[in-house]
């Protein structure tokens, strides 16, 4: 048994039984592969995956045993090294996080100045990305730590921490009629042509849940993956905009007025996401705290030893 054959597995796993797309991700060939899970499956005497000719085509029964087993022993190689390198230099190394732009624009950067006079010697590198593929990048040990408002709660085989909750504000010219009004409906919003986020991005799943409920469907004329997008083309005339609370700045933003939605759309709650079992570098609980003070070291560590079942990932504090 070996360290490649162990990774073949796992990589078969992950492409959905593609040995076209796991002979790429390991940077080899598809006979090299299937020669590695066959040695090890004649090694355990038994076989893994169940196979239409040469074609993999899903787990055995023993796979869905073993493949989560073979997960953790090389998660735990990684966090060998991890810890290693740990020792070696507390304070050098590299730190990658996925997020969405909104976070890496309006949430991040004080965050990303306190770390960088803290840690100077580590190099910080930001992943943005939609959601789902923000999940992928921490699952796959891409990224480090994933940082979104959606998708990570749903992502049960990692632990996931609520960080903090944040409102969608409507945005308008300063001299539009809902400027001028302290608690406007949604009949009042859907007035208006709308700009506004992606459908997967930036809580917009709760601003047409509010609409849907409503029986309002609103003249959504334009969306964009980020705040500073939509608010170019409200200041073009295209319509209102409906963005996140944090994204709008009073100084920058002062052509603009922003009106409070907390009341018209449900809130949203950014989470934080690390891989289960993972070992993290001393500064990657430090960047976390800097992040989201209640998530100190000794939440996380306690959240990383639990032995839960995953559905019990989505961890609260």
């Amino acid at each position: 048994m070996n360290l490649q054959q162990l990774r073949a597995v796992r990589e078969t796993s992950h492409q959905h039984f593609n040995l076209t797309l796991v002979a790429q991700a390991l940077h080899t060939t598809q006979p090299a592969i299937s020669r590695q899970i066959r040695e090890l499956e004649q090694e355990l005497g038994v076989e893994l995956f169940t196979r239409h000719g040469k074609r993999l085509t899903g787990h055995t029964d023993a796979g869905r045993e073993i493949v989560p087993i073979v997960e953790r022993l090389l998660q735990e190689q990684a966090n060998l090294r991890t810890a290693a390198a740990d020792f070696r230099s507390r304070d050098a190394g590299e730190l990658v996080v996925a997020t969405t732009h909104t976070q890496a624009r309006y949430a991040l950067p004080r965050v990303v100045a306190r770390f960088r006079r803290k840690f100077p010697h580590v190099k910080l590198a930001f992943h943005q990305s939609e959601p789902q593929r923000i999940v992928d990048a921490v699952r796959s040990g891409e990224a480090d730590i994933g940082i979104a408002t959606e998708s990570l709660a749903r992502a049960t085989d990692l632990l996931s921490f609520p960080c903090y909750t944040w409102n969608h504000v409507v945005v308008a010219p300063p001299d539009h009629p809902l400027a001028r009004a302290t608690r406007p409906t949604l009949a009042d919003v859907a007035a208006y042509p709308i700009v506004t986020y992606e459908v997967i991005f930036t809580g917009r799943p709760h601003i047409d849940e509010a609409f849907a409920r409503a029986g309002i469907t609103p003249d959504i004329v334009l969306t964009a993956l980020d705040s500073d997008v939509i608010k170019t083309y409200v200041r073009e005339g295209l319509g209102i905009g409906i963005i996140a609370a944090m994204a709008f700045d009073a100084r920058a933003d002062s052509d603009l007025a922003a009106i409070d939605a907390a009341h018209l759309f449900a809130s949203n709650v950014t989470r934080l996401a690390i891989r289960r079992g993972v070992a993290l570098r001393s500064y990657v609980y430090d960047f976390i705290e800097l992040f989201a003070p209640t998530l100190t070291r000794t939440v996380i560590g306690h959240a990383l030893r639990a032995t839960a079942a995953p559905e019990a990932s989505g961890y609260s504090i």
